[in-house]
């Protein structure tokens, strides 16, 4: 039973350690920096262009500040209802993020769209050829056509 746990580990160590050398990680581990480095991009679009004009759109509402404090008190603003440690419903911030959200994933769209325009398109693959009972059956379909 030992023996077979080891063989297991081992295997399990080899396919990591192809995993590893593949270079899968490193192309994972850039996508998660760039992806964090984007994300801060657009959390600044959103919260710094999007939001004041759509703000100024609606009439001067501010979404960041727009909540439902729980404990059926009054506060002037939601950083002030937290500080006081009141249990708020901020459903502004959850605006402001669905809205972070749908933006990021039309810039990703937009980002991906443009990669897979510049890339190369790829040649289609050639058909494969006869497979080796194909090729039997033909050398005795060509010996039967010659009797």
């Amino acid at each position: 039973m030992a023996r077979l746990e080891q063989e297991r580990v081992n295997k399990m160590l080899g396919e990591f350690k192809e995993f590893i050398s593949k270079g899968s990680v490193m192309d994972l581990a850039v996508g998660v920096i760039i992806g964090g480095a984007f994300g801060k991009i657009v959390d600044s679009l959103v919260g710094d262009l999007i939001m004041p004009v759509v703000g100024s759109v609606t009439g001067g509402i501010d979404y960041s500040n727009m909540f439902m404090p729980l404990d059926g008190k009054t506060y002037t603003t939601l950083a002030d209802a937290k500080k006081a440690g009141a249990a708020v419903f901020a459903y502004g911030s959850f605006i402001t993020v669905v809205i972070n959200f749908v933006l990021l994933a039309f810039c990703i769209f937009l980002l991906v769209k443009w990669v897979n325009s510049i890339m190369p398109k790829a040649a289609p693959a050639p058909p494969p050829g006869p497979s080796p009972e194909q090729k039997l059956l033909g050398e005795i379909r060509d010996l039967l056509a010659r009797r």
